[in-house]
């Protein structure tokens, strides 16, 4: 965890844990002798991901960029993904100094369970927001598609994650636009939409002294998933991730992007360059903090 402090913004790295997930799932086309190079299987087959969520605050907002897994499901649910790790959301959250009533904004990426798990808790058997003060911010074209999805994408969209936040009257919602273009939420915070793993995917894009810092998502899971062939299997539309991330990472490496791995078990940051193939590749990998 780190803090960095501008004249206008604070960033906290939010680590709530650690899930598994196939290997094969997380790389598609990819043979499993070139991925295993990069993230190492188990004997199951499955490779450690984090869940790395981000805190952004200014003056009068605490906003929280996605809530990890949560704790609601299963134990069966539990055991496909064997979550584990010293730390959880409420924990990074105290360490940060905050308890969840100080949070104003609850910014979800997309609503795939490892992402909005942390957001509904169930108080006496009742399902409620799990920050009682927060807003929580998707948008209509997602949220459609969350509600109404799609037998391929159907598990990882758990309604009891999400739905209790419109009977809550928390919700609201972002205009979705292209994936080539930005939508600003607030001060020094932008918008990127991506379309290839899900339906209007948001990407933050925050501006610190100057300086572009990109919460990548599910667009890039990990620096692993750079090479632009090396797309999930999860991803409704593949092709379109090629697309999106050809296009991301030629921004990135022109404008010096700072992206922000929400998986990679152990990268927070890097940035990227083209090398002499013109192939686009990690440059400097690091905690955050060292970026700024």
């Amino acid at each position: 965890m780190f803090d960095f402090i501008s004249a206008t913004m604070k960033l906290t790295v939010i680590e709530t844990g650690f899930f598994k997930l196939d290997g094969g799932a997380m790389f598609g086309v990819v043979p499993k002798t070139i991925w295993e190079k990069l993230e190492t299987p188990d004997e199951k087959n499955l490779c450690t991901w984090a869940m790395r969520c981000l805190l952004v605050q200014s003056a009068d907002r605490n906003i929280l960029i996605d809530c990890g897994l949560g704790n609601k499901q299963s134990d069966k649910f539990f055991s496909y993904y064997e979550p584990h790790g010293d730390f959880n959301l409420l924990s990074s959250l105290e360490k940060a100094g905050l308890k969840a009533d100080d949070i104003t904004d609850v910014f979800l990426t997309h609503l795939h369970f490892d992402h909005v798990g942390g957001a509904v808790s169930i108080v006496d058997g009742n399902y409620l927001p799990a920050f009682p003060n927060a807003t929580y911010w998707s948008n209509q074209d997602h949220w459609h598609w969350a509600m109404n999805p799609n037998s391929r994408e159907k598990a990882s969209f758990l309604k009891e994650n999400f739905e209790p936040l419109m009977h809550a009257g928390v919700l609201k919602f972002i205009d979705a636009a292209t994936f080539d273009s930005q939508t600003n939420f607030c001060e020094n915070f932008d918008v990127i939409f991506a379309y290839g793993h899900t339906e209007a995917m948001m990407l933050p894009c925050l501006t610190v002294n100057n300086k572009k810092i990109i919460y990548c998502a599910d667009l890039l899971p990990s620096p692993s998933h750079i090479p632009l062939p090396y797309v999930m299997g999860y991803d409704v539309r593949p092709l379109q991730t090629m697309i999106e991330k050809e296009y991301f990472l030629k921004r990135a490496v022109s404008e010096q992007w700072i992206l922000v791995f929400e998986h990679a078990k152990s990268v927070e940051a890097c940035t990227v360059k083209t090398d002499e193939k013109g192939r686009v590749v990690v440059d400097k990998s690091a905690k955050l903090s060292d970026f700024i």
